[in-house]
């Protein structure tokens, strides 16, 4: 596939995937949610990206889905928009957590609906400190979808979500970093880097090992204490055979750096 809506590739272990139409803030439509498809499906089948980073570009991360779209006509009926959440939004994120590797979202400038939501679901998400997120739903008689209504309360708790979807208010990157909603809110000067950094930690860990801790800790919620204790004793016995694990203890053993190779 030719992208013409992202800028995607891949090389030393990390994937790249910029979303990429910047004079519309960046803004899904039918043909870039293709090629994000098509995109995280290389992903998936290449054996060697070890973490995958998804940005925007331009002064914007994701303005959300872009009205103007052939796809989406305004005052179209629900069940229209129903049908573009379970054919576009639901598999984006379904895949995106379903991926084994470490997803890191870098929110470059502002993330609305979709977008903030996008972010959301990664697993690791860091901010510029100019960045904001809004669910700006309610003032199209909507509700937060690409799993706002899951994310939300469970990252910043049921008040703060009530707040972020009734009211549409706008919360800063800093305030999202101090709600939990994020990892880290970064200074734009700084955040190029730390960025570059965060990825070439994730692309040199052991990979099979951070897929199973993101997969445990995201199924932790609908467990009890008992299932995820045995969760993690399966987990453990898993990993306990693998190269990295063994790569991990002579390293530490004979106090040297570890060389990971995600297997």
């Amino acid at each position: 596939m030719t992208y013409q809506n992202i800028r995607f590739e891949m090389a030393a272990g990390v994937a790249r995937l910029t979303l990429h139409r910047p004079e519309k803030l960046n803004s899904f439509t039918a043909a870039m949610h293709e090629e994000i498809r098509n995109a995280l499906t290389r992903v998936g089948a290449e054996a060697g990206v070890r973490v995958l980073l998804i940005t925007g570009a331009g002064r914007a991360f994701c303005a959300g889905q872009d009205l103007a779209d052939a796809g989406i006509v305004p005052g179209s009926c629900a069940l229209d928009l129903g049908e573009q959440v379970e054919r576009y939004y639901a598999p984006l994120v379904r895949t995106l957590r379903a991926l084994p590797l470490p997803v890191v979202c870098a929110v470059n400038g502002v993330a609305a609906g979709a977008g903030a939501n996008l972010a959301f679901a990664c697993d690791l998400v860091i901010a510029k400190q100019s960045a904001s997120f809004i669910e700006p739903f309610c003032k199209l008689g909507l509700l937060p979808d690409t799993g706002g209504t899951y994310f939300l309360p469970r990252l910043a708790g049921t008040a703060r979500a009530m707040g972020m979807a009734l009211l549409g208010t706008k919360v800063s990157a800093q305030q999202a970093a101090d709600w939990g909603l994020i990892w880290k809110c970064i200074d734009g000067e700084e955040f190029a880097a730390e960025v570059e950094a965060l990825v070439a930690q994730l692309a040199a860990a052991p990979t099979l090992g951070l897929a199973r801790t993101k997969h445990v800790l995201y199924g932790s919620a609908n467990a009890t204490l008992d299932e995820q204790l045995d969760v993690e004793r399966d987990a453990m016995r898993e990993l306990g055979r693998t190269h990295d694990y063994h790569e991990g203890v002579d390293a530490f053993l004979n106090k040297r750096t570890p060389e990971f190779h995600g297997r």
